[in-house]
């Protein structure tokens, strides 16, 4: 028997080495079921408010549950109709992009000298903005409150704006450092070797190479402001500088009989939120499974 054949008959087959491995935890059907029901009771609220928009008071009050005989559109086109929808969805965007730019730029520039200059108490700078994620904005709300009353940015899409850049920068930051401290010193040797600036640098080699957390913050920060109602509620007394969260409250308060038409406002304020993360929930996984590995 030759060297080959032996070390052919000692090493155990491939399909005998796939048969010892465990099964894969998804293999199992239970796995399946489980994922299935928390699906079903996750998603069951959301439909049973966008159906609901479909039927008449009367429906709802015969068959809390039970599905629209016949289909009523009235309620969708009565909201999408009138003014006030589109006042807040305006208002809302606003807000939200504005809070998306100032988080983004203001966060990048930090995030970029924690993680790529060394310099006394850089340690603790960042400590500190960590340490921004253990005060949610509950705990602030009556000073933040008192601070822009002081400001003079009472009712004003300003007043919701400033705080809410303020609260997301610990998180961006968070997420942006290692993406930076990931980019090796060689390419900006070679870079200031060519004659490139410390911000042509910045333009040219950092933004394009961190884009996919600065996506991920820019996602994580327009959501986190379209569905804020918190600060909203406390700064702005004005209807007609009313986010929509703070929107439907008060839709909800002035037409609390006519419920299908409360089910029909709700349902389509959550449309724009649901559309915006299912089209980048990969940006947000892929953004995130780099920052942890960086």
């Amino acid at each position: 028997m030759t060297a080959t054949s032996l070390l052919v008959t000692q090493r155990p087959s491939r399909a005998g080495r796939r048969a010892a491995r465990p099964p894969l935890p998804w293999a199992n059907p239970a796995v399946y079921v489980v994922a299935a029901i928390a699906v079903a009771l996750m998603l069951a609220p959301i439909a049973y408010i966008i159906i609901g928009g479909f039927r008449t008071n009367a429906q709802i009050t015969t068959d809390p549950a039970g599905f629209p005989q016949p289909w009523v559109t009235s309620n969708y086109l009565d909201v999408l109709s009138g003014d006030v929808f589109w006042r807040l969805v305006g208002n809302s965007a606003l807000v939200a992009l504005a809070t998306t730019v100032g988080v983004v730029a203001l966060g990048l520039m930090a995030a970029y000298v924690l993680a790529r200059y060394r310099f006394a108490g850089r340690g603790v700078l960042y400590a500190f903005f960590a340490a921004g994620l253990m005060f949610p904005l509950t705990v602030a709300i009556t000073p933040l409150y008192i601070v822009v009353r002081s400001l003079g940015l009472m009712n004003s899409l300003g007043g919701v704006i400033l705080p809410q850049i303020a609260f997301a920068l610990p998180t961006t930051i968070i997420i942006l450092v290692p993406f930076l401290r990931a980019i090796p010193d060689e390419i900006q040797e070679a870079a200031f070797i060519d004659g490139c600036s410390r911000l042509g640098f910045f333009w040219r080699m950092v933004l394009p190479l961190s884009l996919p957390g600065v996506i991920t913050t820019g996602i994580l920060a327009f959501i986190g402001s379209w569905n804020g109602y918190l600060l909203p509620l406390f700064i702005l007394n004005d209807a007609s500088v009313f986010t929509l969260p703070l929107g439907v409250q008060s839709f909800a308060s002035q037409y609390s009989v006519d419920t299908a038409k409360v089910l029909a406002f709700t349902s389509l304020s959550m449309i724009p939120a649901l559309i915006f993360f299912s089209l980048f929930e990969r940006r947000i996984v892929g953004g995130l499974t780099g920052a942890v590995k960086g």
